[in-house]
């Protein structure tokens, strides 16, 4: 019998694990006794804790009854929908289960359905041990990052980082474990790294945890001013210097005291200044502009770039002596995309400072945050922070949803959606079937009208089983023109 269930009916499949899988409790829902029982054995070789039943209504006593983490749910053939109803009751009672529909080769239709009430995955007859394991491995997975989501959501950690930084991934603790050693130096700070990484955040924090914490912290945009702007930020003038210096004036590197200077974006200082700024820290002291004295500084260099400052010393476009006098420790933080364990906690972290700031206490729906793991974030933390603070605004209920995240979020999580569907198309001789699905659109308007009719018309709960705000769901059904979901 189990060679009409498995392509490969060997158990030697098997081998002993070093690290087995973490002890989940799967349910299996099939009239099929031959199929209960070798997906129960596989299962248990795999270091899950299986149950079997035959019966759709015992089904529903045993999840009343148990923590159940992974249901597999046979669909029985066309003309049944006893399987699909309790797919859509799991999704709407208990969200934390993980759920595998398992369908007959052929049929398409009822597997991408199962999809819509809900189905995180699906599995073919006759499937092989790979296959079955592949879909437990899977499962697994949602369930981890779900819980792991959820206790996030729950409890914002006071221990995250190091100081304002949020982050406990291994690239971050190798940051951490060179800024505890910088911050105690004097000696100039490099920071290297894209565009939205944090890095004035990181000099910040160099500065707090250092001996002269208490000083003033200046940061100098360097790409966002004029050079004769900047040479008077960072030397000073003396008065009647030019055109309007009525007084004189410190420059930030003497009234930063024994502070920090932080100059941001320093590959985009002009040439002249940067031997100014060469000068500057050779000899520790600075000639106002206009005047014909020096001052003495005692402030620390931090300084920062989003460029290649190696390459552009060998175009001759910055100079070599000042980038080995900035560069005497250098610091690269590594990239959101990098760093994708933390990103969970950076959002937990910021919906948090956006529900003090206001009335509604927000969270994030697991598909949202299974999202924010696969998007790439080239505007790094930056854009996330902006991305859920936008979808806060935009949000009609307290969860947040993927309708509410930005264009090119929602983009990524529709597609997740489409790949998932089309895996649900079975091989055809070897390769899978070209033929279209429908469209996304389509697929959303079936999903939002099978709810509704399978709910009997009640309109928030159905909602609640698609993962989305009644205002959206009456928004969506404007859209389509539709008055009255009920009629045939």
């Amino acid at each position: 019998m189990l060679a009409t269930v498995f392509h490969t009916p060997s158990m030697e499949f098997f081998p002993q694990a070093a690290e087995p899988v973490a002890r989940l409790h799967l349910l299996v829902v099939d009239a099929d006794p031959a199929i209960r029982s070798a997906c129960a054995e596989i299962a248990s070789g795999l270091g899950y804790a299986a149950e079997t039943t035959s019966d759709f209504q015992q089904a529903r006593s045993l999840l009343r009854s148990s923590a159940a983490d992974i249901l597999l749910v046979n669909l029985p053939l066309a003309g049944s929908r006893q399987g699909l109803e309790l797919i859509a009751e799991v999704k709407l009672l208990y969200p934390r289960i993980a759920i595998v529909a398992m369908t007959s080769s052929g049929l398409v239709n009822t597997a991408v359905e199962a999809m819509r009430c809900g189905a995180n995955d699906y599995l073919t007859k006759p499937f092989t041990m790979d296959d079955f394991s592949g879909v437990l491995e899977r499962a697994n997975q949602t369930v981890t990052t779900d819980t792991a989501s959820r206790r996030l959501r729950e409890q914002l950690r006071a221990s995250q980082g190091l100081g304002a930084m949020i982050g406990r991934s291994p690239e971050m603790e190798k940051v951490y474990r060179i800024l505890s050693k910088v911050a105690q130096s004097s000696h100039p700070v490099l920071i290297l790294g894209e565009s939205g990484t944090g890095k004035e955040l990181v000099a910040r924090t160099i500065h707090a945890y250092g001996p002269n914490g208490q000083k003033p912290f200046l940061p100098v945009d360097c790409g966002s001013l004029v050079p004769t702007l900047i040479e008077s930020e960072l030397f000073g003038y003396v008065k009647g210097a030019f055109t309007g210096a009525n007084r004189s004036k410190d420059g930030l590197l003497v009234s930063a005291e024994s502070g920090t200077v932080f100059l941001d974006e320093i590959g985009e200082l002009p040439l002249d200044l940067q031997a100014k700024l060469l000068r500057a820290l050779q000899e520790r002291e600075v000639r106002p502009v206009g005047a014909t004295h020096c001052v003495p500084i005692k402030a620390r260099i931090v300084a920062a770039t989003n460029r290649d400052l190696a390459a552009m010393v060998e175009k001759g476009s910055f100079r070599k002596d000042l980038f080995y006098r900035l560069n005497v420790v250098n610091l690269r933080l590594p990239s959101l995309r990098d760093r994708r364990e933390d990103i969970p906690i950076l959002a937990a972290h910021f919906l948090e400072r956006i529900s003090r700031e206001q009335i509604n206490k927000f969270t994030l729906s697991d598909e949202v945050l299974r999202t924010m793991m696969r998007y790439d974030w080239p505007g790094n933390v930056r854009e996330l922070e902006n991305s859920v603070q936008g979808a806060c605004t935009m949000a009609s209920s307290p969860v947040v949803q993927l309708c509410d995240l930005p264009t090119q979020l929602q983009n990524t999580g529709l597609e997740a959606r489409r790949i998932t569907l089309e895996a649900a198309q079975p091989a055809e001789n070897g390769a899978t079937s070209a033929a279209p699905l429908t469209t996304l659109a389509d697929l959303e308007k079936q999903a939002i009208l099978s709810a509704i009719r399978t709910l009997h018309g009640d309109k928030l709960q159905a909602a609640k089983l698609l993962g989305i705000g009644k205002t959206t769901l009456y928004r969506k059904l404007k859209e389509y023109g539709i008055a009255d979901p009920m009629a045939d």
